[in-house]
Order: structure tokens, then C-alpha cells, then sequence
């Protein structure tokens, strides 16, 4: 338009550039950010409610984790798990993020272009520190990386116990770089995810309590009616009966040692009540023994002392040595 002018000597030259400059260059930066922030709205509004759908108990089947596919009922359908909704928001943010640098680095790449620069020297200088950044930030790129896919995988979240190698806790915070994990003695461990390599968690779905009680040589159908009556009551309990996923099973003798045999109690529980249900059925199992006498048979078993008699064939005649000064009967005077 302003080369249009100049040709048919509407304007002046200088009016024209002046004009170019002034008016029409600032209006198409001014239209280069519009539209820029235009579409970072638009992603992070499709990513918001993308993760806002997904940490909803309605979430689309296709979003679903594998494990979570399966038909739940109605009163489960009204819970919503606090890891899924804070791992949403985690994959949210990182995802904003990544949006936010993209759109505002191709915009100031235009806008530069707007003022004449020459972006292909530009381009191969971020290329070569784009490079250089990345040996030199291999440990972070990593660890950002780990934390990515910890969180797309659901391993573990906030509040769930879990076994890290090095350190075993409750895990209280989780971030893209960092997992900070509480022990049982109040230690906090800071633990980058890319040195994380292998992940226990206690607390995702079932949790198996297993229980082994040595019963010396007392009778073992006996022992194993008591603790199978026993292991019944806690299950039948009000306060506990919920708590089992399984009955609990006295499966029999497990090992048998010089000491006597050792008899085994397991039981399906949900995750979060496996400590529970454990002592609780240690205790029962207890005084189960206790107040049926086997307690004490079972001690007086163990501690028996053996009999120091010596068999009857090392005290044989044809095994005896006499000793100086004795002669074997029938020998000579």
C-alpha cells in the first residue's frame, strides 16, 4: 500500500515509510500477540477441562488407566481418589507450561522478524545452546522426564506408602523433578525420580497379611482349629469386617524345625488396613493360644530337656571298653 502511494506520488516517500513504520508495523505485532494469546487461552482452556473431567469419578473410559476400567458401583462412582485429581493437576501444569514456552517463543520469534532481524543466524545460535543445555542438564532433563511419566503411569501418589530402594515412607509431596518420602523414623528423604528405579507401593489395591506362630510339637490340627476359630472372630468383627477382602485362611505348617512346627495365617485385606488387621489378628491369634492351654503346652514343648540317657546299643557289650584294672565278665581271673 505504502509502495502503491509512492508510485503514484499521493504521499511522499518518507511519509510512506513513516506511515509503514508508525501505523501498519505496530498493528501486525499488536495482531501477532493477539493472536498469540488467543491461542494460548484456547489450549490451556482444553487442557483445564481435559484434566478437570479426567480427575471426576465420570471420567471418559479412553483417559482410564487400565486398573481403573473395571464397573464400579454407585457409592464408589461419588468417591474421587485425591491422587488422581492431584496427578491431573500435575500433568495439567506441565502441560500449560509446555504451551505457554511454545507459543511465546514462535511469537517473539515473529515479532523480531517484524523489526527486520535475521532469524536464521538466531535460530542456529539457540540451536548449538539448545545442545549445549542439554549435555550439560542430562541429570535434570532425566529427572523432568521420570517425573513425566510417574505421573502419566499413576506409580504413586501423595499418602501412599511405598518402598524406593534407600528410602521407605509415606510419600509427601510429588513433583516433576523431586519425590519427597517421609520414613517411619520422621526422616524426610529428597529423591530425584530419575534415580528412582524401582517402585513398591503398599497402598495401591490389595494388601496380603501373612502371619507365622511356632506351636513347638504340640498336636497341629489342634493349634490350627484354635487360630482358624480365632482368625474367624476378627473377620465376623463389626469393627474390622469390612477390612477383609477375603476370609482369613490358617493354610497349615509352613516349616518344621529342631524347635517344632510353625503354623501360617494369611489374609486379603484392603491397603490401607493391612497394619491393622495384622496386630489385630497377632493379638487374637494370642490369646487364642493362651486361653485354650496351648500357650503353655507349647512352652513346655519347646523347652523340654532331651533325655541324656544314651541308647541301649552304646551301652552293649560288644561296645564297652573296660577300663584299667577291670575284666570283661567270663574272662580270666
Amino acid at each position: 500500500m505504502c509502495k502503491w502511494l509512492t508510485d503514484q506520488n499521493v504521499v511522499p516517500e518518507w511519509v510512506a515509510q513513516g506511515g509503514y513504520v508508525l501505523i501498519l508495523k505496530p498493528v501486525r505485532i499488536i495482531a501477532i500477540i493477539a493472536i498469540a494469546m488467543l491461542i494460548r487461552w484456547l489450549l490451556h482452556r482444553t487442557i483445564s477441562r481435559l484434566t478437570a473431567s479426567t480427575s471426576r469419578a465420570a471420567m471418559p473410559a479412553l483417559l482410564k488407566p487400565l486398573k481403573e476400567r473395571a464397573d464400579v458401583t454407585a457409592e464408589d462412582a461419588q468417591y474421587i481418589p485425591e491422587r488422581r485429581r492431584q496427578r491431573a493437576e500435575a500433568i495439567g501444569s506441565v502441560l500449560r507450561s509446555f504451551v505457554s514456552a511454545v507459543v511465546f517463543t514462535m511469537t517473539a520469534l515473529l515479532v523480531l522478524g517484524e523489526f527486520g532481524f535475521n532469524l536464521a543466524p538466531l535460530l542456529a545460535s539457540a540451536g548449538i545452546v539448545g545442545v549445549a543445555l542439554g549435555f550439560g542438564a542430562q541429570s535434570l532433563v532425566k529427572d523432568l522426564i521420570a517425573g513425566l511419566f510417574m505421573l502419566l503411569e499413576d506409580q504413586y501418589g501423595v499418602g501412599d506408602t511405598v518402598d524406593l530402594g534407600e528410602a521407605t515412607g509415606v510419600v509427601e509431596s510429588v513433583g516433576l523433578r523431586i519425590t519427597t518420602v517421609r520414613d517411619s523414623r520422621g526422616v524426610l528423604w529428597y529423591i530425584r525420580n530419575g534415580e528412582i528405579v524401582r517402585v513398591g507401593n503398599k497402598s495401591q489395591g490389595w494388601a496380603m497379611v501373612v502371619i507365622d506362630i511356632p506351636i513347638g510339637f504340640v498336636s497341629s490340627e489342634e493349634a490350627v482349629a484354635v487360630l482358624k476359630e480365632a482368625a474367624d472372630a476378627v473377620a465376623e468383627h463389626p469393627d474390622h469386617q469390612t477390612e477383609f477382602i477375603e476370609p482369613p485362611d490358617v493354610v497349615g505348617v509352613e516349616t518344621l524345625t529342631v524347635d517344632g512346627a510353625t503354623i501360617r495365617t494369611i489374609a486379603k485385606t484392603t491397603a490401607d488396613s493391612q497394619v491393622t488387621v495384622q496386630r489385630e489378628l497377632r493379638r487374637a491369634l494370642t490369646e487364642a493360644l493362651e486361653n485354650t492351654g496351648l500357650s503353655g503346652r507349647i512352652a513346655a514343648s519347646r523347652l523340654a530337656p532331651r533325655s541324656a540317657t544314651p541308647p541301649a546299643w552304646h551301652n552293649g557289650p560288644e561296645n564297652s571298653s573296660p577300663s584299667m584294672g577291670e575284666q570283661r565278665p567270663g574272662g580270666p581271673a
